[in-house]
């Protein structure tokens, strides 16, 4: 949490909208501790949480109402505070879908998804979001560890095939990669990517770029980071939470990019 992005973000939205009294902080907690956290809450303080991993499949059980999309990606990373109690929803797929927008990439005939963990979930309802109707391919470095993306999928009603990530060389010709790995995962692949025809969706954001975007970027394929994704989904967030549509993403971009620049 303390490299987190989201505070920076966050802070910059609400203070480009005026909401003085309102701040936004981090706070460490496991999953057997997130009930007790928010049973500890002052609903008169409290507008809402962003949550990372693992909190994000905890805390669809310890919301009194959960988004359809959250149940069907198996996940949420937001929880706001209603009358009633705590609602879940996930702003992860809106993240991705609204990057790839941004950059023109919007209908991809054919995609493939590396890795098969919480984000790669997300990534295949962003994928469904933006009209994708062929199968995508999800390649993992192991493949009998597939069976909560490959529920998703189900649930989602995308059809995917699952193959290993070492055979990645074999998947590329397709229009777009979306990598879910952790920043230097996927070096060992540049060439092959260097060599493909697709555009890529690197989740990484900070050290930017990675070796996989420069390859990419170098052939004159679209590139997308971790950063976009980042920004889109606390947009979403500081909307539900503050119930305000109208919000300054400008003002949060500069603020991330700046932070983002600092830290470099």
């Amino acid at each position: 949490m303390a490299h987190s992005l989201s505070p920076i973000l966050h802070s910059a939205a609400y203070a480009g909208m005026g909401l003085t009294d309102w701040s936004y902080g981090r706070h460490e907690c496991d999953e057997q501790g997130l009930a007790g956290f928010l049973a500890g809450l002052d609903p008169a303080e409290w507008a809402g949480l962003s949550l990372t991993m693992p909190l994000k499949r905890v805390a669809m059980a310890s919301a009194a109402w959960v988004s359809d999309l959250s149940l069907a990606v198996g996940g949420a990373n937001t929880l706001v505070w209603r009358e009633w109690g705590w609602a879940a929803h996930n702003t992860d797929v809106e993240g991705i879908s609204t990057a790839l927008i941004e950059a023109g990439i919007t209908t991809p005939r054919a995609a493939v998804v590396l890795g098969a963990g919480a984000t790669a979930a997300s990534a295949l309802a962003a994928l469904r979001e933006l009209g994708h109707g062929g199968p995508v391919t999800v390649l993992a470095r192991d493949t009998t560890r597939t069976r909560e993306v490959a529920a998703a999928a189900e649930r989602l009603g995308v059809v995917t095939r699952v193959a290993p990530l070492a055979k990645v060389e074999e998947y590329l010709d397709t229009d777009l990669v979306v990598s879910t790995l952790p920043s230097g995962a996927a070096d060992e692949y540049v060439e092959a990517l260097a060599r493909s025809r697709a555009d890529l969706f690197d989740v990484v954001y900070a050290p930017w770029p990675t070796k996989a975007a420069e390859a990419v970027a170098a052939r004159g394929g679209r590139v997308v980071g971790g950063f976009p994704m980042l920004l889109h989904q606390a947009v979403a967030q500081v909307r539900l939470m503050t119930g305000i549509e109208e919000v300054p993403v400008a003002a949060m971009r500069a603020a991330g990019e700046a932070e983002l620049a600092r830290r470099a």
